[in-house]
């Protein structure tokens, strides 16, 4: 019997020693999840645009010109709308690149220009509508997200078919003191010419295929030209179109954007700290 005691009391002892062993122990956390990675994928996309211009043209140029001794003309347009459709790919999470089509709706042009010239002055009041067809292929550079919104500037180069239709150049003229009345109108005409813009604005990601954008552009579309002027009954002694240089236009549009591709799918692995 007594030596059946020692032996339970170092049983007694070797489970105490384990129990205190084991308190000591960490307890294991719960597993957690990894966050997913960083979105980098590339793929195809839609876009849409819808917006208005305010447009500018430096100067009205005639083959008459070169009679006068002053001149100072005072142009401007009426806001047009702009309808525009394209295709892109986006490379990675901050450059994308894509090829529009868009039509630049009727804007009325209005202008005045008072001059002098050897013997006498004047004025000639124009009116005119102008349309374009503009293709351009752009490339941006997204400048990183925040809250789902992502700034963004671009740049972009292509070709502008520009319209002038229904040219009139009323004039009165004051030679001697007297005043003669005049009336001149050029055909419609329409010309390609080279066009760039430049971008800027904020995109926000509605969902992971549906984006919409408000952007600001400046485009660029060369030179827009009239068709020889005649007078009323037809007459004309000089070859004289003239030339609307240097169009320029402020656009501000509303984008969507539509992502053929869906983002890969990651598997979060488990992660069991301990």
């Amino acid at each position: 019997m007594r030596s059946v005691k020692p032996l339970i009391a170092a049983g007694a002892a070797i489970l105490m020693s384990s129990a205190a062993f084991a308190a000591d122990m960490p307890i294991a956390p719960p597993p957690m999840y990894a966050p997913p990675p960083v979105e980098d994928f590339g793929g195809w996309y839609l876009r849409g645009d819808i917006g208005f211009s305010n447009q500018r043209v430096s100067r009205l140029n005639n083959a008459l010109d070169a009679t006068t001794t002053s001149s100072v003309q005072h142009l401007g347009f009426n806001t047009a709308g702009i309808f525009g459709l394209g295709v892109g790919y986006k490379v990675n999470n901050w450059f994308r690149a894509d090829v529009t089509g868009e039509y630049r709706g009727n804007s009325q042009f209005f202008g005045t220009d008072a001059i002098t010239f050897p013997g006498g002055f004047g004025t000639d009041t124009y009116h005119a509508t102008k349309s374009e067809w503009v293709i351009l292929a752009n490339a941006y550079v997204d400048l990183g997200t925040w809250w789902y919104v992502t700034p963004f500037i671009g740049a972009g180069v292509g070709g502008a078919r520009v319209s002038i239709a229904n040219f009139t150049d009323q004039s009165i003229s004051n030679i001697g003191g007297g005043a003669l009345p005049g009336l001149a109108f050029g055909d419609n005409v329409s010309k390609w010419n080279f066009a760039w813009a430049l971008h800027a604005g904020v995109a926000y990601r509605v969902s992971p295929n549906f984006t919409v954008e408000l952007a600001y552009r400046y485009l660029d579309m060369g030179d827009g030209l009239t068709g020889d002027l005649r007078t009323f009954d037809g007459t004309n002694n000089i070859v004289n179109p003239t030339t609307f240089k240097g169009i320029t236009s402020h656009d501000l549009k509303l984008g969507m954007r539509w992502n053929l591709e869906d983002p890969p799918v990651y598997a979060p692995p488990l992660i069991r700290k301990g």
